[in-house]
C-alpha cells in the first residue's frame, strides 16, 4: 500500500510540474488524500469513542463487584438472623407447649376444685 502511494504521489509531482489543469492521475492522488484523511478522522473518533465506552465497562464492573460483595455480606447477615429466629422459634414453641400443658392442669384442678365446692355447699345447705 505504501509502494503504491509512493508511486502515485511520485506520478503526482511530475503531473503537477508539466500542467495546470488537474489530470486524471492528480485527481486519483487527491481522492486518496481524501480518503486517507476521513480515515484518519474516523479512526480517532473511533478510538475515543471505544475509550470512553471501555472507561464505562470498567466503572460498571468496579460498582457491580462492590454490589456483589455488599449483597453476599447482606445474605450472610440474614441467613445468620433466619438461623436464630427458626432457633427462637422452637424455643418459644416449646415453651408454648408447656405453658399449654400447665393451663390444661389448672383448669382440671379448677373443675375439681369446683365440683368439690358445690358438694360441700349441697352438704352445707342441706
Amino acid at each position: 500500500m505504501k509502494g503504491a502511494f509512493a508511486v502515485v504521489a511520485g506520478l503526482f509531482a511530475v503531473a503537477h510540474g508539466t500542467a495546470e489543469t488537474v489530470t486524471p492521475v492528480q485527481k486519483v492522488v487527491q481522492l486518496l488524500e481524501g480518503m486517507l484523511a476521513k480515515g484518519n478522522e474516523e479512526k480517532h473518533a473511533e478510538q475515543v469513542q471505544f475509550a470512553a465506552y471501555k472507561q464505562f465497562c470498567d466503572d460498571t464492573c468496579v460498582e457491580k463487584k462492590r454490589a456483589i460483595a455488599e449483597a453476599a455480606e447482606k445474605i450472610g447477615m440474614l441467613n445468620a438472623d433466619i438461623a436464630k429466629y427458626t432457633s427462637d422459634a422452637q424455643q418459644l414453641t416449646t415453651e408454648i407447649a408447656g405453658h399449654d400443658q400447665d393451663i390444661s392442669v389448672w383448669t382440671g384442678d379448677k373443675k375439681a376444685a369446683t365440683s368439690v365446692r358445690e358438694i360441700e355447699k349441697a352438704d352445707y345447705d342441706a
